[in-house]
């Protein structure tokens, strides 16, 4: 049964380029981990500071295994490095941040034609 992690993160708006410029130079990083099954960086587009980052992964082992990762590790480490440098701010993007957890239980798709 997949998993999925959202990790909730409180963006000042002065941020929100900041932190989705972080994103893009972190992609490519958690796609081989064995387990993954997708992600997505979720934009407020209802006037709330909260951004969404979703995880799926194949299982809970799976999810522990990749934040244990050299990889993982890397990513992280060079963001906070990165965030000094260039047009970016300096120190995290968010003020705030909590993990959700939900196992899948029922899933639809479209169906095709």
């Amino acid at each position: 049964m997949s998993v999925v992690k959202i990790n909730v993160l409180t963006v000042d708006p002065a941020m929100r380029d900041e932190l989705e410029r972080r994103f893009a130079g972190r992609a490519g990083l958690v796609e081989s981990a064995d387990g993954f099954e997708g992600f997505e960086l979720l934009r407020p587009v209802d006037g709330t500071d909260r951004y969404l980052v979703y995880t799926r992964w194949r299982s809970e082992d799976d999810f522990r295994a990749w934040t244990e990762s050299q990889a993982f590790q890397r990513g992280h480490a060079r963001a906070a490095a990165e965030s000094g440098h260039g047009h970016g701010h300096g120190g995290p993007a968010s003020s705030a941040a909590e993990q959700w957890s939900f196992e899948i239980i029922e899933t639809a798709a479209p169906k095709n034609a």
